[in-house]
Order: C-alpha cells, then structure tokens, then sequence
C-alpha cells in the first residue's frame, strides 16, 4: 500500500483536491490544506525534504511583491465607478436610439455597449447587471422574445473577460510569466471578432424569426429632428470626416516617421479624429452653428468619453508609454472624472467601489497563496512531470493537446469560475504547452476565450446569476438558461476557429535575445597514448575556445 502511493502520490493529490471543490470547500483554504498536507506526507514517506516548505514564505512574499497583479485592483476600480457613474445608462439609451429603427436594433445596442464597456470597466458583473437592469425592461416592452433578451445581455457583459483590459487576461499573463501588454494586443482581435458573431446571430433572428427581435415604434425613438427626421444623415456625416481626417494624418504621420510602429501610427491618428470630432461637436453647441442633428450631437458627447479613456488606458500600454499597472492608475483616475463631469461622483459611491475592489482583490490573492503552496508541494512529489506524461502522450501532438485541455477547461467550467481555473490548471498544462512548440501568449488567448463560457454555462454561470437578480419576474430562470445556450455555442465554436486558424491572435514574432555560445574544448588529437598521458597531479592540456573569438 505504502509503495502505491509513493508511486501515485501527484494524482492522488490532485483527486483529493477535485473532491474538495466538489465538496464546496472555499478554494484557496482547499488548495493550501492540500498542499500542507500532502507535503507532511510527502516528507513522511521519504519523498520530500522538510527544507522544501520552507521556500514558501519566500513564495508569498514574491505574490505581495508582484507590481503585475496591481492592475487587478486599479482595473477593477475603473469598472465600479464607471458602473455607477451613468456612463451605461446613457450609451444604451443612445446607441438604442441609433439602431432602434432597424429589427434587433436594441439588441444591436447592448452588444455594441457591452463591448465599450468591456473595453473601459473589465468587470463582467458591472457590465451583466448594468444592461440587464436597463436594457432588459425596454426589450421586453418592445416585444422582445425573452430567451433572445436574456441571452444577449448575458454574453454581451462576459465580453469583457476577453477584452482588454479583461482581469482574466492580467491573471493569465502571470501564471504563464508573459506580458500583460502582449496578451493584450493579442486578444484585441478575437474579442472583436466574438462580438461580430454575436451580432451575426442576432441578424439571423431578425431575418429568419423577425417577430423575436423588433425595430423600436416610432414614438419611441425621441432623439429626433423638429420636422421628424432621424438625423442619422448628419452623424454619418460626422463620422466620413472624422475617418477621413484620421487617415490622412495617419498617412502623413507614417511617411513622416517611417519608423514608427503600427499601433503607435493607429492609436495617434484615431486620438486625432475624435478629438476633432469632439471638439467639433462642442464648438457646435455653444455657438449654435445648427450644423450637427440632436442625433449627431448626443452621440458624439455620449461615445467620446469613454472612448478617451480606453485610448487613455490601452493605447498608452499598446504604445509602450505605460505599463498595464500604470495604464489601470491612469484608468481609474479618468473614471472618478468622468464620474465628476457627469455629476454622480459621491463619497457614498466611491466607498461602495474601494470596499468592493478590496473585496475582489483579497479574493484572488487567497486564491493565487493557496495555489502557490499547492503548486509547490504538486511539483515536488513531480507532479508536473506526472501531467506532461499524461498530456504529452496523447494522440495528435500539439492539436490533440489543445483538443483535450479546451475540452477540460470547457468542462470544469460548469463548476469553477476563471480564477481558480487559471490559478489551478494554466501552471500545469503551460508549461507543457511551451514544450510542445505553442506560443503561450496565442496559448492564454485561447484558453482565455474557452474560460469565458464559465460565465455562460446553465446551470452555474455567474452571468447568469447576476442577470436573475435583476431580472423582472416575468422573464423566468429557464429563459436566461435557454437564451444562453447558443452564445455558449458561439464561443465554442469561437475556441474551434481559434484552433484552426491560430493567425485569428495576433502575436508578433519577437527577436529571441539568448545569447548563443557554443563553448568548445579542443583536446590534442593524439591525447590518449602513452606517450601524451598527463604525469600523475598534473591536469590535461585543454584549449577553450567559443565562435565569437574564432571569428575575432
């Protein structure tokens, strides 16, 4: 007995661990008792040393000393304040004026805004709570199937798990020890590739099934010109010159800088044309000029607030003037603005939003000290070897790898949220990734977009819960599950694309800096005789050498 679990001990640990979870122990208690315990029976068994566990306060202080997991509170306090600040409430009633003529038009909207809020909160429940308590009541209203309703406010606010500056993405990018900016240019893409596919299916509704998904009625739509006219003609207007000014300046700014990187000559020459438009607009209203629509004007001081800040945060860590950690500063300071400018910035407001980052922040970093002392004690009994064993063995090489931890990942979702997945299972299965030849930051992406669907998942998604406690009585739970289901499915197949077509992430090819020396030792060619034998005491004659001083 003894001997079969000397020979089993890592995957009787990691057994032992599922049935806690199962169990519904608290995750980061469950990982550190786990790991204290099989580490005395470890050092029981003869397998470990006792000098081991003394490496763990070394560990921890390493955690409280990581400046990358700052982000997470400064990100998470953007989120909050903008959640309460009205920025949500006004982008839905505006973009839902926009699109309101048009089937599905509301729909359009909330996927529109969850992917804008996304892109400045980074917070699923501000962004699920937020629509479903604004957006939900108006679907339902116009006719709105329930299911369709539901579903696309549900997986509209889990778009900011992919989205930068997604915290999933912050979490990832530390236990795979890449770079938060890089897992953010490479996520940029897919996540705007899923919220076009969320549209596509709500276009299919219209079109195949247009009673679930009605245009607004007129007397709805009160952003209107005196003589009736929708106004849309102006912003469209608005929004050639604008394009048409960024690219020029775009143009100018390349031939003038030939040196200049990609994203750097983008997020300039789009900083431009909003602040043109902006200013446009502002100019417009205070000396009456009537040259914009009530439309035009409502959307442009509605759109470019929170547009700024997400140049602000991500097009100062794109462009390398700030790093994830500074660009969340900077981010929250520019949501306590926007805060003050719209006028809801309040004590009451700012102490709700600091009690609940320390909240989330202890949260994940419980969970991150538990995981660190079971890591610790998994790879001392080998269980890391034990798990590239297991995953390097199956068929297919690198694609059967991928098939069987997305499968993984999509499974043990239904019970645990992307915390305790990237905290448990991405320090197994990357390191085995990275050996297998996989780009880690194409890697997290990839597993990021697949540990979305734990939001999304009936019966245990957080979205989903989040959006029943808002949600009016007449919409039923069943609803939100069964609206929820085809999103699953176009994430799913999101993660299937992802696999076959890996140029969908961005990662760039970077220049591999190690220094390559080959050290050689010449040893003479007839060493070995008697003759050339060393006397005995004296060392052998060896030249060194390397290629660099070959070369010289």
């Amino acid at each position: 007995m003894e001997a079969f679990i000397i020979a089993n001990l890592a995957p009787i640990m990691f057994g032992t661990l599922v049935l806690f979870l199962l169990c519904g122990f608290p995750v980061a208690f469950a990982l550190a008792a786990n790991g204290l315990f099989f580490g005395l029976v470890g050092i029981e068994l003869g397998l470990l040393r006792p000098e081991l566990l003394q490496a763990l306060p070394n560990r921890i202080f390493g955690i409280m000393a990581n400046d990358t997991l700052l982000a997470i509170p400064f990100f998470t306090l953007m989120g909050l304040i903008l959640e309460r600040s009205g920025m949500a409430e006004d982008l839905l009633d505006t973009i839902g004026q926009l699109f309101g003529p048009i089937r599905g038009g509301v729909a359009y909207a909330v996927i529109f805004v969850g992917a804008l809020l996304a892109a400045t909160t980074g917070v699923v429940a501000a962004s699920v709570i937020s629509m479903g308590l604004i957006s939900l009541p108006v679907m339902l209203r116009y006719g709105y199937d329930k299911r369709l309703a539901s579903g696309v406010i549900a997986a509209s606010g889990t778009l900011a798990q992919i989205i930068p500056p997604s915290l999933v993405l912050i979490v990832m990018a530390d236990q795979l020890g890449r770079s938060v900016g890089d897992m953010y240019k490479a996520a940029f893409g897919p996540g705007l590739l899923l919220t076009a596919m969320y549209a596509g299916y709500v276009l299919a509704v219209s079109i195949f099934q247009p009673h679930k998904a009605p245009a607004l009625p007129l007397e709805a739509r009160n952003l209107r010109e005196p003589n009736g006219d929708s106004g849309v003609r102006s912003l469209l207007v608005l929004v050639v010159v604008t394009v048409a000014t960024s690219y020029a300046f775009a143009h100018w700014y390349d031939a003038a800088h030939p040196d200049a990187h990609r994203d750097e000559v983008g997020i300039f020459s789009a900083a431009l044309g909003i602040i043109g438009a902006f200013l446009f607009a502002l100019a417009n209203r205070q000396m009456k000029l009537g040259l914009l629509s009530r439309m035009a004007e409502k959307v442009v001081f509605v759109l470019i607030p929170p547009l700024a800040l997400i140049f602000l945060v991500l097009g100062t860590i794109f462009i390398g003037l700030a790093t994830p950690t500074e660009g969340g500063g900077m981010g929250a300071v520019g949501a306590i603005a926007l805060a003050l400018m719209n006028r809801r910035l309040s004590w009451t407001l700012l102490s709700q939003a600091m009690m609940s980052t320390t909240r989330l922040s202890c949260f994940v970093i419980f969970i991150l000290i538990g995981s660190t002392v079971f890591a610790l004690v998994f790879r001392g009994v080998n269980g890391d070897l034990w798990v590239e064993h297991l995953l390097t063995s199956l068929p297919g090489g690198s694609t059967g790898f991928l098939i069987a931890v997305n499968i993984l990942f999509f499974v043990l979702a239904f019970f645990l949220d992307f915390f305790e997945l990237a905290f448990i299972l991405v320090p197994l299965v990357g390191p085995v990734a990275e050996k297998l030849g996989i780009d880690l930051i194409w890697f997290g992406v990839l597993l990021g977009v697949n540990m979305q669907t734990s939001f999304m998942h009936p019966p245990f998604g957080f979205a989903l819960f989040y959006l029943r406690s808002v949600a009016p009585k007449a919409v039923k739970t069943s609803d939100i599950y069964w609206g929820a289901i085809p999103f699953v499915c176009i994430q799913v197949l999101m993660v299937t694309l992802i696999i076959a077509f890996p140029q969908l992430v961005s990662v760039e090819t970077r220049t591999d800096m190690t220094e390559n020396v080959e050290l050689k030792i010449d040893a003479p060619a007839d060493y070995g005789t008697p003759a050339e034998e060393p006397k005995e005491g004296e060392a052998p004659q060896l030249n060194f050498s390397t290629d660099e001083a070959e070369k010289k």
